[in-house]
């Protein structure tokens, strides 16, 4: 194993041991190829992560090895890397790291982060997210091009209600994520209610390619857009994130005009880096834009007082919200009645 090298980011200098440490044996990336990486889409990454409590997913051995999510701020954590305070659906509370510079991503890859998770919050006010974010997932049976599909539907229902611009970006898998950024004034709940009118919306003009319901066996071959994304505690991998998969994928951040065009394989820990080389990061202007959520939360008081349709369930380790229906798997409460 190679000595330790030393990285410089802005002034700042980051140590990295085993440097020659492989973490993608597929390919044969190591820790320090991680590093660099991080380092040539420094701006694109720090954009995404910049003054967001963030959860660290790491895997000190490679993707190989064992794999943990680090929530709480490590003992270890250099002082110039700041913190927020945050809470729990539990009741519980920790600090989490607050990336500010580039150095801070590498040194979370020094311990092994590949991926990061970022609050859809800042620092200075944890309980109001300035991002809606909108998780199309693919369910068996439905690929990345259901997705696309999906998306440019979406793309028209947040221009209808609001006049919002979403901003794409491959999820490193088969899904999709459009983020959304909007003004902090509504909390994680009324984020999340606007998260289900838009997905109902979606649902109702592509009823046979898209669907909101929580449990797996009612979704069928359709794309899922996954509302609970957007409650608190809930992360999604950040633009840039490598994701722990053998061919070292990364969420790569998308025009409108690429989404269909490119394909996820086409982004991974060796083309990022020419790719940010020449177009620079295609979401540098995400943080220029606040939207108001009022005509979507409208939509919500529509569906609930004209259709009948109120909240949806909430993840299982969330306490009983209230308005919640019964978090039962449909079939089993079948058996029960």
């Amino acid at each position: 194993m190679a000595d330790a090298v030393e990285l410089e980011a802005a002034g700042r200098t980051v140590r990295l041991s085993s440097p020659d440490r492989v973490f993608f044996p597929e390919r044969g990336f190591t820790k320090l190829d991680l590093a660099r990486y991080y380092l040539a889409v420094g701006p694109g990454i720090l954009r995404a992560l910049r003054n967001r409590p963030t959860t660290l997913e790491r895997y000190p051995e490679g993707v190989g090895g064992e794999s943990f999510f680090q929530k709480r701020a490590p003992k270890n954590m250099p002082d110039w890397i700041p913190t927020a305070h945050i809470a729990f659906p539990s009741g519980r509370s920790a600090d989490e790291m607050c990336p500010t510079e580039v150095a801070a991503v590498l040194w979370a890859a020094q311990f092994g982060t590949l991926t990061f998770h970022p609050w859809p919050v800042r620092r200075d006010d944890v309980d109001r997210p300035d991002e809606l974010r909108i998780d199309l997932d693919p369910q068996p049976g439905t690929d990345y091009a259901d997705a696309v599909r999906a998306a440019h539907e979406l793309r028209e229902v947040l221009h209808e209600y609001g006049d919002l611009r979403g901003f794409p970006k491959t999820s490193g898998g088969r899904g999709l994520h459009v983020f959304v950024p909007i003004e902090p004034r509504w909390t994680f709940t009324q984020v999340r209610r606007a998260a289900i009118a838009v997905g109902r919306e979606l649902e109702r003009r592509m009823p046979d390619q898209v669907t909101t319901a929580w449990w797996k066996e009612e979704r069928g071959e359709k794309i899922f857009v996954d509302y609970n994304q957007t409650a608190r505690d809930r992360t999604i991998a950040s633009a840039y994130s490598v994701r722990p998969r053998p061919h070292a994928p990364v969420s790569a951040p998308l025009t409108w005009d690429e989404v269909g065009e490119a394909v996820p394989r086409d982004f991974d820990l060796a083309t990022m880096p020419a790719r940010f080389a020449e177009l620079g990061d295609v979401h540098a202007d995400m943080d220029e834009h606040a939207y108001s959520l009022e005509a979507l939360l409208e939509l919500a008081t529509r569906d609930e007082h004209d259709h009948g349709l109120g909240d949806l369930p909430y993840p299982p380790e969330y306490p009983k919200m209230p308005g919640e229906p019964k978090r039962v798997q449909p079939s089993r409460a079948k058996k029960e009645s």
